[in-house]
């Protein structure tokens, strides 16, 4: 880097938190040859070290203008603009991952240069915002051109984050191809008053290219009507019960799920390619990142990201990967595992929807959905839309029956499995009983919504632990009992697409409802993963 002249280093952006994620127009994966390479970048690394150093205590003005004194440095200062990083080792970006520096109480730099591509696969970059984002383990600094802008009350952006969490630092606004940038990012070991017994390394770097874009805006009121068709239905829906807005902004809210661990939500957004989290104090803030796909072709996608979230029996997340077209799941030390990618050895669609049975089984629904021309996208591999279970390693094909199969639920006694279809001509509830051995036999349809008004189909489904079914179908949330009668129907300001129950008594049933999250208190505790 020791001669790059860095062009318009007045473009980087003052900003005193992580720039909102959204949907991406084109992803530069850094931790790949190919993406360094399209930037025409070298990653460089070295150590930092804590040396002594001459200082002064605090005078009357409170500064360091007191006695001399006697405290500690870091060496090098690599943030600095143009710093001559030509005698670092040069380390291959899929090497990122390597686990670095000398453990416990530890700090490094990984330092780049990157030029402004013509082409990110198909798309011009001209005019566009740049974003770098970075996950590093455990702490993170990020420098861009020099620069590290230091706000009081910031978190995150270009300072720590959180203990792994992604850095993200808007570079530039309005690039050009062939400009040039420098980031250096400071690595620490933490939690900085225990250190741990790791290293520091890379979990991912990208560099998003974005039109503008807002979330995160404040909730506002929520209209709530709810057409009780049946007396039943006034033993589960209290009288006078209130939908609750939580949050809303989001692109198209999925796949929410509770984790009792903390108490808080998870919930997906395959449209802006992010897991979001939210507290119970009513903060959101980026759970993962690039939750579906990285590919160049982002672009192309409407939904690219995660979609159908659970939990395993060991509380792991398991993660629906739309555009990267595979089941995950994340580990408690953040490696993610891939679980399922292949049928046959062809690719899967694009896994939207997914439930474990008590014994470790996992089935999951795979319509095309996530990918970009959906059934007629030349990338599909499988002529058909299946349900499928995961067991002991082995994928097992369900059904092929159904066009769109998506959400996906067990009878609290797990004799039965019901399938939700995604599929105007066809909006029915299936219902499958399921053998030891993860097959399925007496397929019906448990209910058929078809000429039911609405333009919906059938997404998320739910049950509660009475048995009753909670249904994602044509004009709102449908409420059916175990016979398959239609106790009624709740009506909010958002269609809901999927839902999943939470709190400590599990009465709570949040919804994802396209652009907001919401709850609403139910008298019926539900199944909780």
């Amino acid at each position: 880097m020791t001669a790059l002249v860095v062009q318009s280093a007045r473009t980087v952006a003052q900003v005193t938190a992580d720039v909102p994620a959204g949907n991406p127009v084109a992803v530069i994966n850094l931790a790949t040859s190919a993406g360094t390479q399209l930037i025409k970048g070298q990653w460089r690394y070295s150590d930092a070290n804590i040396v002594p150093a001459d200082f002064r205590g605090p005078g009357a003005d409170r500064k360091a203008s007191g006695a001399p004194n006697k405290t500690y440095d870091i060496t090098p200062h690599a943030g600095v603009m143009n710093f001559d990083d030509s005698q670092w080792e040069a380390i291959a970006p899929d090497t990122l991952d390597q686990r670095r520096c000398a453990g416990k109480l530890c700090f490094n730099w990984y330092r780049l240069n990157l030029t402004i591509p013509q082409k990110v696969g198909n798309f011009d970059p001209t005019g566009a915002d740049i974003v770098f984002e970075i996950v590093v383990d455990d702490y993170a600094e990020v420098w861009v051109n020099g620069q590290l802008p230091l706000v009081l009350g910031q978190t995150g952006g270009s300072l720590i984050k959180g203990y792994n969490a992604p850095n993200r630092v808007l570079v530039a606004r309005n690039v050009k191809p062939g400009q040039q940038f420098q980031l250096a990012v400071f690595g620490a070991n933490g939690p900085l008053s225990n250190p741990p017994s790791n290293f520091i390394w890379i979990r991912s770097a990208t560099l998003d290219f974005y039109k503008p874009s807002v979330i995160g805006k404040l909730p506002d009121n929520a209209s709530l009507k709810i057409d009780r068709l049946d007396p039943a239905l006034d033993a589960i829906v209290p009288p006078n019960t209130k939908l609750e807005k939580l949050a809303t902004g989001f692109q198209f809210t999925e796949g929410p799920v509770w984790i009792k661990d903390g108490g808080y939500l998870l919930f997906s957004d395959p449209n802006a390619n992010t897991i979001y989290r939210w507290l119970t104090d009513g903060q959101v803030s980026v759970f993962r990142t690039k939750s579906g796909y990285t590919g160049v072709d982002i672009g192309e996608y409407k939904q690219p990201g995660s979609n159908g979230l659970t939990l395993d029996k060991e509380g792991r997340l398991t993660i629906n990967e739309h555009g990267n077209r595979r089941i995950t799941r994340l580990e408690k030390n953040g490696v993610l595992t891939v679980l399922a990618d292949r049928y046959e050895g062809k690719r899967l669609n694009s896994p939207n929807d997914l439930v474990y049975r008590s014994d470790g089984a996992l089935f999951f629904t795979d319509p095309p959905f996530g990918l970009p021309k959906v059934f007629e996208d030349s990338r599909k591999e499988l002529p058909y839309s299946g349900v499928y279970c995961l067991n002991n390693g082995k994928l097992k094909r369900l059904t092929k029956e159904l066009n769109g199969p998506n959400g996906i639920a067990f009878s609290p006694d797990e004799k039965y499995l019901y399938v939700g279809n995604w599929d105007e001509k066809f909006k029915v509830v299936m219902r499958y009983e399921v053998n030891p051995d993860c097959s399925v036999s007496n397929g019906k349809v448990f209910y058929d919504m078809t000429k039911a008004p609405g333009e919906d189909a059938i997404d998320g489904i739910k049950v509660d632990q009475q048995g009753n079914l909670y249904v994602s179908g044509p004009g709102g949330l449908w409420i059916l009992s175990p016979q398959g009668k239609h106790l009624g129907t709740i009506v909010g300001s958002e269609h809901p697409h999927n839902l999943t129950w939470g709190d400590a008594d599990g009465k709570t049933l949040y919804l994802a409802a396209q652009t907001s999250i919401y709850r609403i208190r139910l008298n019926i505790p539900g199944i909780h993963p």
